[in-house]
């Protein structure tokens, strides 16, 4: 069954990023990261397209988000 799940989610091309660390402390730079992508309490899922430009936003700060398959 979580074969079928991965398999889905690389056909539709769509990655679910997950904000579990807070921001305080950390620059300027790192929470607007964080808020470009639409993320803004802690633990929220969003559902974003994979692509390289998408996992290159999330390796900036993966100290603060995490990729879940």
């Amino acid at each position: 069954m979580v074969a079928k799940k991965k398999k889905a989610d690389a056909e539709t091309g769509k990655i679910k990023i997950q904000y579990y660390r807070s921001t305080i402390a950390f620059p300027k730079t790192q929470k607007e990261i964080v808020r470009s992508l639409g993320l803004h309490k802690l633990n929220q899922v969003v559902e974003r397209p994979d692509n390289e430009s998408m996992r290159g936003v999330v390796a900036k700060v993966p100290h603060l988000l995490r990729i879940i398959e």
